[in-house]
């Protein structure tokens, strides 16, 4: 790629990065009922359900499920995601962008961009919620970042997931699919309750699901210990890590071939 072609698709991605966000302007009770929704979780749970929830080495339930509901907001993100991509193609308005001169990367990346600034929005909302219910950070600011750091690696891998289902859908009425794919992995998971207290079989597949590594290594940076002897536990920071990765290195080439298969 030529510096003049990489100039050429940061230029249009910044133009439809731009585009998202001014609907976003244009449209901000979605918004912010969009970024209120998990403050009403986390404010449900632990008050309405916290005081019967036992927190495996101690401690308050409501401190416990702030960075798990971190790690869901990136996760119910998909849904947005979706919605917008699905959208798009369904209006006819991708394969309009697929006739203009402008980077062939540039609508694909134009959402990921403003994905991920709307993520970052979540994530400080959320933070300033746990803040007034009772979550401290307990080991300084630099892992804290990296927590955040990991949650957004999250968000991004899931927004790539997210592109692809879009661009696979006949609409933006399919997102109750992607709602019964995301719900049950993103509850399926060490986000609110410890796996030490499902079922063996059910505590397993709940310590390797993806979320439950970020949950993990999130709670660990942010100063709470990791109470489970399991490997993947034990290697939480690790597998927060390498799951996002993954993730990415399937979905973002089957993005671009969807993306440049339409049309055809």
């Amino acid at each position: 790629m030529s510096v003049q072609t990489l100039r050429w698709a940061v230029a249009d991605g910044r133009t439809l990065t731009g585009r998202a966000l001014a609907h976003w302007v244009r449209q901000p009770g979605q918004i912010v009922m969009g970024l209120l929704f998990p403050v009403m979780v986390v404010l449900m749970m632990g008050y309405l359900f916290g005081g019967q929830m036992d927190v495996p080495g101690g401690g308050s339930y409501r401190a416990f499920i702030v960075p798990g509901m971190f790690a869901l907001t990136m996760a119910f993100g998909v849904e947005e995601t979706f919605v917008r991509v699905a959208g798009d193609a369904a209006k006819g308005v991708t394969d309009r962008f697929r006739t203009m001169p402008m980077s062939p990367s540039a609508v694909v990346t134009g959402r990921v961009t403003a994905d991920m600034i709307y993520s970052v929005a979540g994530l400080a909302v959320m933070a300033a919620c746990g803040v007034l219910i009772g979550w401290r950070v307990e080991d300084g600011a630099a892992k804290a970042l990296a927590g955040f750091g990991l949650l957004l690696l999250l968000r991004f891998a899931l927004v790539w997931m997210g592109v692809f289902l879009g661009l696979m859908a006949k609409g933006p009425e399919s997102v109750v699919a992607v709602q019964i794919l995301v719900w049950p992995i993103g509850f399926l998971s060490s986000a609110l309750i410890a796996p030490s207290t499902m079922p063996g079989w059910l505590g397993a597949i709940a310590e390797w699901n993806p979320m439950s590594s970020t949950v993990t290594a999130c709670r660990d940076l942010f100063g709470a210990p990791v109470t489970s002897d399991s490997w993947v536990a034990q290697h939480s920071l690790l597998m927060a890590v390498v799951w996002p990765l993954v993730i990415a290195a399937v979905f973002v080439p089957l993005s671009i071939r969807r993306y440049r298969a339409m049309g055809r």
